[in-house]
């Protein structure tokens, strides 16, 4: 059974340790709204109609954009359970990868994996040398990473030269106002980001940002049609588990994220950064 004290003391403070408390408790919630082992938002489109599909269409763009193909070591932080490491290992077998999360059970969640390594370690210090990796990934993650400078200091340390960093993070238009975010301020449990400020860290420890794909569109608000048309049968799966106000504060959640998307609140942003100076 879920505890709202202290969901809601999680979701107020916002430290690591309440981040990864909130991750174990709810994932669960998201695996039975989906049916799979994804934790991101998917991108959307009218071949990508279903969670799994859009999920896994995000993943893919996301292995383009950070040119998998060519790639050989890969760090996934903050890698939820693994899944998305799992299809950028089938699509490309020439990876190495190498999934970091704080939350322990949730890597232990896949097994063993070939050619995938699970580190429990916290994003802003990443235990690897300098210079030993080519490509540096979080998806849907970095908004819960504090700081995020330090991640990104880490993310220069750890890549070669002309490594790439792709991130792609939830961002807001203007500032986080209950006024603004609604009921959204408290269940969306994270940093509330600019994009602006985030492009500027980005580019001044060195990166230059080479791709910037707003998706808002594609996300948000085909994923909340989604779950409004199954909304009986997800409710249904939901409720096998957990209490009924567990899925009404989910629905509104949703119903919520829908508007502040249509009403250009929120955005989503993919990210392209290729490390130019080490210096």
């Amino acid at each position: 059974m879920i505890n709202p004290f202290n969901v809601f003391l999680w979701t107020f403070r916002r430290n690591e340790k309440d981040v990864m408390n909130l991750y174990a408790t709810l994932s669960p919630v998201m695996q039975l709204a989906t049916g799979g082992s994804m934790l991101n938002f998917g991108c959307w489109s009218s071949k990508y109609t279903d969670p799994i599909s859009a999920q896994n269409n995000l993943c893919t763009i996301i292995g383009n954009l950070a040119e998998l193909s060519s790639g050989k070591n890969v760090v996934d932080v903050g890698s939820g359970l693994s899944a998305p490491s799992k299809l950028w290992r089938d699509n490309f077998s020439n990876l190495h990868l190498y999934c970091v999360n704080t939350n322990f059970k949730q890597l232990a969640f896949s097994g063993n994996q070939k050619n995938i390594e699970f580190i429990n370690s916290t994003s802003t210090k990443l235990p690897f040398d300098n210079d030993s990796v080519d490509r540096v990934l979080a998806l849907e993650s970095a908004q819960h990473f504090k700081p995020l400078s330090d991640f990104i200091l880490e993310s220069k340390r750890i890549l070669i030269k002309s490594g790439l960093l792709v991130m792609a993070i939830p961002i807001i238009n203007g500032n986080s106002s209950i006024k603004k975010l609604g009921l959204l301020k408290f269940t969306w449990s994270s940093e509330h980001y600019e994009l602006d400020p985030v492009k500027e860290l980005i580019e001044s420890v060195g990166f230059t940002i080479s791709e910037e794909k707003l998706i808002g569109k594609f996300v948000y608000e085909p994923l909340a049609n989604y779950y409004i048309e199954h909304r009986t049968m997800i409710k249904k799966s939901i409720l096998e588990k957990f209490p009924n106000y567990v899925e009404k504060i989910l629905y509104k959640s949703i119903l919520k994220m829908k508007k502040a998307s249509e009403q250009k609140i929120i955005d989503y942003v993919i990210l392209k950064c290729v490390l130019k100076s080490k210096l």
